[in-house]
């Protein structure tokens, strides 16, 4: 049973950065990619940046595009996230995925607060 653990959430202010990175545990752990989603108070969860597993193909939610990067390292199960450029609006819980046959299997989530 895969387990995803996110680690980096925290506050900062406008303009900061934060890396935000989740382990995958369990064996054996297969993916065909991983990614963060993210769900502010009030609205639905939406899809931030995404990986391919296999040849480390980025994707990216059009919001996030040249402020947001996202990595992966094979050799420990891990994903990261670098933001930069935070503002308010990416106040949210950010939940760690990894995909496998179309189906998303998700973390319990790390807060991430953006002060103005």
């Amino acid at each position: 049973q895969v387990q995803l653990m996110e680690f980096g959430g925290g506050l900062v202010q406008t303009g900061g950065s934060l890396t935000l990175s989740c382990e995958a545990s369990g064996y054996p752990f297969i993916s065909d990619a991983m990614g963060w989603f993210r769900q502010a108070p009030g609205k639905e969860r939406e899809f931030v940046a995404a990986i391919r597993w296999a040849n480390g193909s980025p994707e990216y939610a059009d919001f996030v595009k040249g402020r947001f990067t996202i990595s992966r390292e094979r050799a420990k199960n891990t994903v990261n996230l670098q933001m930069y450029m935070l503002n308010p609006e990416d106040t949210a819980l950010y939940y760690c995925a990894t995909n496998l046959r179309g189906r998303w299997k998700w973390g319990q989530g790390t807060q991430v607060t953006v002060s103005s």
